[in-house]
């Protein structure tokens, strides 16, 4: 059988943990999606997916984000996010500005013309999530929804937990 190199899933045998094959096929799905999300990006409108979520960021605050608080919001280095802006900034995509105080710092935000790029880009990536989840009833969203929504909540109170007993 001939297996996708995204399939996580093939690591997974009987024996393993029920708990263990689930999260390989949450990865998996997760790494499906993003891969058609990747490809249709590229194809589309010849960006990438990290460009599109600097963008993302952008849009929620028109008023622009420091290259720190991008690097942070997106959880790269600031060198990954200062190449990007760069790329960006040629395109006429995004703009550096000033910060009152601060002359080492800038603000980044979305031209008129990224902003009206991205939503056609952002109108695309929904329809490419809705695409991914076609097959699915109305009622099974809802409950993987649900269901995942359990897990997270578990994964916040251990997190937060585990920060607590952490003496650094």
């Amino acid at each position: 059988m001939n297996r996708s190199p995204l399939d996580l899933e093939a690591r997974a045998h009987s024996e393993h943990a029920h708990e263990l094959r689930l999260w390989l096929r949450l990865l998996t799905c997760s790494q499906l999606i993003e891969k058609r999300v990747r490809t249709g990006l590229r194809e589309v409108f010849d960006t990438t997916l990290p460009r599109f979520d600097l963008m993302a960021q952008l849009e929620r605050h028109p008023e622009g984000l420091k290259m720190k608080e991008l690097s942070h919001r997106l959880m790269v280095t600031g060198g990954n996010v200062t190449g990007i802006t760069d790329q960006l900034v040629n395109e006429g995509l995004v703009e550096r500005m000033g910060v009152d105080g601060d002359r080492r710092a800038f603000r980044v935000r979305l031209t008129d013309h990224g902003r009206a790029s991205f939503v056609d880009m952002a109108r695309q990536h929904e329809q490419w999530i809705v695409e991914a989840f076609e097959g699915m009833s109305p009622r099974d969203l809802e409950s993987l929804h649900r269901l995942l929504g359990k897990v997270k909540q578990q994964q916040l109170e251990l997190n937060r937990r585990l920060d607590a007993e952490d003496p650094t």
